[in-house]
């Protein structure tokens, strides 16, 4: 009699758990074309071994518990001392091509590593970490090319002890997906660089910070305008430089529009002084020209942007009080007028509205559904999404998912960001700078930043229908540079963000840089 778990014991006791099932003889005894015991229904509970499914390593660690995301049941994977297990599946016979894995999962973090791959489909390995969610169930999704007719499932856990994971609902069905934007806002750039702010690779030879970030795989640039700053940076004449850079590189462009002199969000959306005492028809002619006049001189250039936002977090409105969303027929006047230039000056330029609030589904579907019911136009929605103030990563994912099925538009991450370390490069206190603040299960560490991001973009990929463009990373190149601080009016005034960039104290770049490398 065949016993698989002798024979892989036999094979592999040279090996690492993690390279547990690189040289598996095909299993032919088990191995069929689609996946069995999918949901981990079939056992009942306190089963070791999955019907369908084969374990390799700290096998007692392996298991079916009651509690399923959409059963009754679940596959667990947790020990009260340290454990490697993996929990696998040999498919065979699979006609080539693409495929992807989806999966409900939980985790409550502290792993080594706890992640789902698909290997030994005839091309590279393909893993997608577990994000920490101890609570809300969580999707998540793995792409393969499959060229050698067979592919292995993997679930698999190298965790300390007491850590747990659960995994549900799986399927293993054709189709692909990825990331398209992978990016970051850089519009403190030239200022710093300006005022003597040096990027070095994570080696330490200075470079070109945007040849650094495009080196580790960022392929979009975002850029906010100004209308008139007190310092002249973030204004025409600046993007339109800094646009030639981010092509020069080969990369894309997004156009923040703020519609004000200084910052736009939530809390703040502030008249352009030159704008001041206009009437509600005259904004709608200023938000055209001044849309129109930017994008028209990208475009002029030979750097059209290829994504524009009308407004900055406009969760509020823009351009209050007149453009308030107490008075959603006049900031639908405004938003169309936005949409109106950028599609003048470029139909295939992708307009987004920006909200704040990425873990808000009663927010965004309110602010959305006026949108909708005042006829705005609109091609994409961006969401703001720091995990310390927006919402646990279940509440991100439940409103990402929403908005792009209720809107039926392509949805993306306009802003994220994660400490590395706590404390300050400058006099001013850092805006996230006590452990109390963070997320829990994300460290104010090096590792936790890289781990934040890379789940963050998970979840993004993992959108229903292919409807998760990417992500953008905030103010990547913001470090402590004298004279660089937040308010432009105010050449002492610090940043209470360089502990949150992708470039440390030492100028060097972070490891969370080479999550942009993300499929």
């Amino acid at each position: 009699m065949f016993h698989p778990r002798r024979t892989l014991r036999a094979l592999l006791l040279p090996l690492a758990a993690g390279l547990a099932l690189t040289a598996l003889p095909a299993q032919t005894a088990q191995a069929a074309s689609t996946l069995t015991n999918a949901g981990f229904e079939t056992d009942g509970s306190g089963v070791a071994t999955p019907s369908g499914w084969s374990e390799y390593g700290d096998t007692g660690a392996s298991y079916v518990e009651s509690g399923g995301h959409g059963g009754s049941y679940r596959l667990t994977h947790y020990s009260a001392s340290a454990y490697k297990v993996e929990t696998y599946q040999y498919l065979s016979g699979l006609t080539n091509g693409n495929y992807k894995l989806t999966a409900w999962v939980r985790s409550g973090g502290g792993q080594n590593s706890a992640y789902l791959a698909l290997k030994n489909c005839g091309g590279t390995e393909q893993r997608t970490d577990l994000p920490v969610s101890s609570s809300g169930w969580i999707h998540l999704v793995v792409p393969v090319a499959v060229t050698n007719n067979q592919c292995t499932i993997s679930i698999y856990s190298d965790a300390n002890a007491g850590n747990w994971i659960n995994v549900d609902d799986l399927t293993f069905t054709s189709g692909t997906t990825g990331l398209s934007v992978k990016g970051s806002d850089i519009s403190s750039l030239a200022k710093s660089e300006a005022l003597g702010g040096v990027y070095k690779t994570s080696s330490g030879t200075t470079g070109d910070a945007l040849a650094i970030l495009k080196s580790s795989g960022m392929n979009y640039a975002r850029l906010k305008v100004w209308v008139n700053p007190a310092d002249g940076y973030n204004n025409k004449t600046r993007v339109l430089a800094m646009a030639k850079r981010i092509k020069a590189q080969g990369m894309k462009l997004l156009v923040d529009f703020h519609y004000s002199d200084t910052w736009a969000d939530p809390g703040a959306q502030t008249k352009p002084a030159a704008w001041a005492g206009h009437s509600y028809s005259q904004l709608k002619t200023d938000v055209y020209n001044h849309t129109y006049d930017v994008l028209n001189a990208l475009k002029a250039q030979g750097t059209t942007a290829d994504m524009v936002q009308i407004g900055n977090e406009i969760n509020g409105g823009m351009l209050w009080s007149e453009g308030s969303t107490d008075n959603w027929s006049q900031l639908a006047g405004l938003l169309n007028s936005g949409y109106s230039a950028a599609k003048a000056v470029s139909s295939s330029t992708v307009v987004a509205l920006h909200l704040a609030k990425g873990g808000d589904l009663t927010g965004t579907r309110w602010w959305f559904d006026n949108a909708v019911a005042n006829g705005v136009n609109f091609d994409a929605i961006g969401l703001s999404y720091y995990g310390y103030w927006h919402g646990s990563l279940y509440d991100f994912q439940t409103t990402l998912d929403d908005a792009a099925a209720r809107y039926n538009k392509p949805v993306f991450v306009a802003e994220t960001a994660y400490p590395f370390r706590l404390d300050s490069d400058d006099s001013l206190v850092n805006q996230i700078d006590t452990t109390g603040e963070l997320v829990s299960g994300y460290p104010a560490s090096t590792a936790g930043q890289t781990a934040w991001l890379r789940d963050v973009m998970n979840i993004v990929e993992a959108v229903p229908n292919g409807r998760g463009l990417g992500v953008f990373y905030w103010e990547a190149t913001w470090t402590a540079v004298t004279g660089n601080g937040w308010d432009p009016t105010d050449a002492t005034s610090g940043n209470g963000w360089e502990n949150q960039a992708l470039f440390g104290f030492d100028d060097k770049a972070l490891p969370a840089m080479s999550v942009f490398s993300h499929r």
